[in-house]
């Protein structure tokens, strides 16, 4: 998984991404997911690293089945808020403080 970590209005934004779907742009009807932009780049780091960056996280951006997984798995993610796109998952997640 890529990981990028920046500021953000709510404090720490962590982006996760699967590294399978960087570069590539998915679309369903007026819906679309564009992991082509500066945004998603970042460094591949171990699940144990992101983990942590995730739980310290004030605003979470994961995308893919991998990055969703671990969103799920550490209770962060809804999954009735999970948005679909030509079989990929996103979620977007502001931590209440």
């Amino acid at each position: 998984m890529i990981i990028s970590v920046k500021e953000s209005q709510h404090g720490l934004m962590v982006i996760v991404t699967d590294k399978i779907i960087l570069g590539k742009t998915f679309s369903e009807g007026k819906v679309q997911l564009d992991f082509t932009k500066a945004f998603y780049q970042g460094n591949e780091e171990s699940k144990e690293k992101i983990k942590r960056l995730m739980l310290e996280a004030r605003h979470l951006h994961l995308s893919g089945k991998q990055a969703v997984n671990l969103g799920l798995e550490l209770e962060l993610v809804n999954k009735d808020k999970i948005l679909w796109v030509k079989g990929i998952p996103h979620a977007e997640v502001i931590v209440s403080s």
